[in-house]
C-alpha cells in the first residue's frame, strides 16, 4: 500500500511525469514578407502569450491575395475557424485601405477573384466575411457556438507598418481600426525610432541600420525589410509590441 501510495506522489509532483502545458490561445496571422515565418515576431510573440502560431503570411502576397484565399478556402479550415482566437492582419503595403468610394455594403456583392487595384475593398472583404463566417457558427450544429447569440466572437487585430516611413498605409490603417473597433498593433509608434528624425552618428533615416535592403518613399531612402531570425533586435522588438497589444485583448484565461 505505501508503494503504491509513493507512486502516486511521484506522478502527481514529479516534473518527469508532468504533462506540457496546452497552448492557451490559437492565433493566426496573414500578411506578406515583413510577417513571413523567417522574420520570427510573431512566433516569439505568440511563444510569449502561450499561444499557437498559425502563420500564413506569404512573400510577395497582398491583401487581395488574403481575400482570395478566404475565397477558396486555403487561409484557414472550418477547424482552424472554430479554434482560432485572433485573425491577425499584417498586410502593409503603402496604400490607402480606408477609402470608402471602393466598398460594397455586402461582402458577396466584390467581384472575385480581387486583383491588387482595390487595396480597401480587399480589405472591406476580409473584415465582413470574417465577421460573418464568426457570426454563422452559431447556426453550425458541429460548433460549439451553436445555438449561441452572438455566435463566436470574431477578434481581428490590424497592424501598421513596422516603421513610420509609409505614411499613406500607417495613416490610413488607423481608420480603418477606428472605424471597426479593431484593435491596431502600432509597431511605428513603439519601434524607437523615427522618419522625423536621421540617426546622430549615420546622418541618414534611422530605419537603414536595422534593414537588409531600401525602399524609397517621396524621394527619401528608408530601411525596407527588416533584418530576420530570433537573434534580431528590431523581431524581438516587434514580438513585445506585438504580444503587449494581444494580452490587452486576448480573454482571460
Amino acid at each position: 500500500m505505501k508503494n503504491v501510495i509513493l507512486f502516486l506522489c511521484i506522478v502527481r509532483f514529479c516534473p518527469l511525469f508532468a504533462q506540457p502545458d496546452q497552448p492557451k490561445y490559437t492565433i493566426l496571422l496573414t500578411g506578406a514578407s515583413f510577417a513571413s515565418p523567417a522574420n520570427k515576431w510573431f512566433e516569439m510573440g505568440c511563444a510569449a502569450l502561450n499561444a499557437r502560431a498559425i502563420n500564413r503570411a506569404i512573400g510577395g502576397e497582398a491583401i487581395a491575395n488574403t481575400a482570395n484565399r478566404m475565397i477558396d478556402g486555403t487561409l484557414y479550415s472550418a477547424q482552424e475557424l472554430e479554434i482560432m482566437d485572433a485573425l491577425v492582419i499584417m498586410q502593409v503595403h503603402n496604400r490607402d485601405v480606408f477609402d470608402e468610394a471602393q466598398l460594397s455594403e455586402n461582402y458577396e456583392d466584390y467581384k472575385t477573384p480581387f486583383d491588387r487595384s482595390g487595396y480597401a475593398a480587399a480589405f472591406d472583404y476580409v473584415i465582413k466575411r470574417y465577421m460573418s463566417e464568426c457570426y454563422e457558427l452559431r447556426n453550425n450544429p458541429a460548433s460549439r457556438y451553436y445555438g449561441s447569440k452572438a455566435g463566436k466572437p470574431a477578434v481581428i487585430v490590424l497592424c501598421t507598418d513596422w516603421h513610420d516611413a509609409r505614411v499613406t498605409y500607417n495613416m490610413s490603417v488607423r481608420r480603418l481600426a477606428g472605424k471597426w473597433g479593431l484593435p491596431l498593433v502600432e509597431f511605428d509608434k513603439y519601434i524607437g525610432f523615427s522618419k522625423n528624425n536621421p540617426h546622430p552618428a549615420t546622418k541618414e533615416q534611422y530605419s537603414l541600420i536595422y534593414a537588409t535592403d531600401t525602399q524609397t518613399v517621396d524621394s527619401v531612402k528608408y530601411g525596407w525589410h527588416p533584418l530576420r531570425g530570433e537573434d534580431s533586435f528590431i523581431q524581438q522588438r516587434m514580438a513585445a509590441i506585438f504580444s503587449d497589444l494581444m494580452k490587452r485583448i486576448l480573454p482571460v484565461r
